[in-house]
């Protein structure tokens, strides 16, 4: 209460309170430069270094960019007391010839304060653009007006809330658009061409505007992911290149996308992508929470790369991956078939062995039969390897072998010390690989923006299929929720705590419904006519 401060207290309020506005400030500042630099990049004469379809990957990525930072200028900037009139531009009404399903929204008491029972005057119906794999519906969301007769009361169902305010998607289409995107890895001048040939071309510069929009809103998902991901005492991390566009010199840089995942054994099965521009140690640092005192000091499993060495020395422990030792011995007896080489990856084999039968064990019994088992394979392995050091000239490529194991020999046999943590990174690799492929189908990321954006949804679409969810009704269900989950909930709809909203059998008939539809609407087209 104000009248209770005295003015030290006030002075001490108007100053913090001066501080945040001027805050905000700096921060629309900068997002309102960022957005100007987008309209520049989308609208200005451009050179001619881009191919057609370079061109295409690129305006998708700033219509998506545009669509985003407006939102986050919208939600920074502080409210008027009277909202200017906007006139909004005239939407196209969607085909009638699309099929439509139409859901009713009623009050839920139809009689009136003053006892009278009301009567349906009229209602209010707004169309979404609903889309099953293959076949375009609309959904009419029908809202009945009532009036009481006496008083001339008037009740009606509230619009419910939407992740798009006002936007014609449904979730289930933006659960598509985001899916086939992140997942399937097509870019929206294909996808464009796919919904044409269902029905309704959808312009690549909305779809982009849906998934700028879609980002700024599931943001706060992987957030929160990222909380609980760094509650884990053990983490894989690997990194993997990306192209990124560098619009002032009219071609691509190199940047990265981080890979932080749990292990096999973790209860909470989770991965989170972190896009960054470059690959300097700072990255993996700033994601850990470095420095401070409460960043992450746990056990992370890696490769040699030098730029977690800072953490190793702030408090991490490292944990060494045993296929990167392994295929360097593999490579010598693949390419010089050499002796050395097959006799190093009989004694990996038997290491490997021991991992494939513990891996269904618990931590205690894990670390139990590696001591037993694996503990002198490892000895036998270390003292044979420094046997064959000093019978190998330095600087070869089987010195190069053999020093990488030795010199690393602590952290790639921690693992027989520690029940809880893996042999390899070979899980973390694996979460890349689809990433490797997606590469080939999006050449580049148009921007940091739009890197980070990719990072966070592919980070909940991953999650989402290491805990055996269908990212596509994931997404869907979640979107539909997250307008209306309370910020002290938001743990709900992660991937491994969600459960659909639905579950049940009303959800299961509504999913069989959809598919019916499509079937009927293809045996539809199919038919000859009489």
């Amino acid at each position: 209460d104000l009248d209770t401060l005295d003015a030290q207290q006030m002075r001490a309020m108007l100053a913090r309170l001066q501080a945040e506005v001027l805050h905000k400030q700096a921060v629309i500042d900068k997002l309102t430069h960022e957005n100007a630099v987008l309209k520049r990049l989308k609208f200005a004469a451009q050179s001619e270094r881009f191919n057609a379809e370079q061109r295409d990957l690129l305006d998708e990525t700033l219509d998506a960019d545009l669509e985003a930072v407006s939102r986050e200028i919208a939600a920074l900037a502080p409210a008027t007391p009277v909202a200017a009139v906007r006139r909004q531009p005239k939407r196209a009404a969607l085909p009638a010839r699309l099929p439509r399903r139409e859901i009713r929204h009623e009050p839920e008491n139809t009689t009136c304060a003053c006892g009278c029972q009301m009567k349906r005057i009229g209602e209010d119906i707004a169309e979404k653009l609903d889309y099953v794999p293959g076949v375009f519906t609309v959904e009419r969301h029908v809202r009945g007006k009532w009036a009481c007769a006496k008083c001339e009361t008037i009740v009606q169902a509230p619009v419910a809330p939407h992740v798009i305010d006002k936007g014609i998607p449904s979730t289930g289409l933006l659960a598509q658009v985001l899916v086939a995107k992140y997942a399937d890895h097509l870019p929206l001048y294909r996808q464009e061409g796919i919904y044409g040939r269902a029905g309704l071309a959808i312009p690549r510069s909305t779809l982009g505007q849906w998934i700028g929009a879609c980002g700024v809103q599931l943001q706060p998902l992987v957030d929160a992911m990222r909380r609980q991901l760094l509650q884990q005492a053990v983490l894989h991390a690997d990194e993997t290149p990306v192209a990124m566009l560098d619009p002032g010199a009219g071609k691509t840089c190199r940047a990265y996308l981080w890979t932080y995942c749990s292990t096999a054994w973790s209860a909470d099965k989770l991965v989170v992508f972190d896009f960054a521009e470059g690959r300097a140690g700072r990255y993996p640092a700033q994601f850990l929470g470095h420095p401070g005192d409460q960043a992450w000091r746990g056990t992370l499993i890696c490769d040699d790369y030098s730029g977690y060495k800072a953490l190793f020395a702030n408090g991490v422990t490292e944990a060494g991956c045993l296929a990167h030792a392994r295929r360097k011995f593999h490579e010598l007896w693949a390419n010089h078939q050499s002796a050395v080489g097959e006799q190093a990856l009989a004694l990996f084999a038997h290491l490997y062995e021991v991992e494939r039968e513990v891996a269904d064990l618990d931590d205690q019994e894990r670390r139990r039969i590696r001591q037993e088992r694996g503990k002198p394979v490892a000895d036998t392995l270390h003292t044979w390897l420094t046997a064959q050091r000093q019978k190998v000239p330095p600087g070869s490529a089987t010195a190069k072998a053999i020093d990488y194991s030795l010199g690393r020999w602590a952290a790639l046999t921690r693992y027989l010390d520690d029940g809880r943590l893996a042999a390899d990174n070979n899980r973390v690799e694996n979460l890349i690989r689809p990433i490797a492929i997606g590469r080939n189908n999006w050449l580049f990321a148009g921007s940091l923006r739009a890197g980070q954006r990719a990072a966070a949804v592919m980070s909940l679409i991953h999650s989402a299929r290491m805990n055996g969810h269908d990212p596509y009704a994931y997404l869907r269900d979640v979107l539909e929720r997250l307008p209306t989950q309370p910020a002290n909930r938001i743990d709900e709809l992660l991937p491994q705590h969600w459960t659909p909203a639905g579950v049940g059998r009303a959800w299961m008939w509504t999913l069989a419904g959809q598919w019916l539809l499509r079937f009927w609407v293809m045996q539809t087209e199919s038919a000859t006519p009489l």
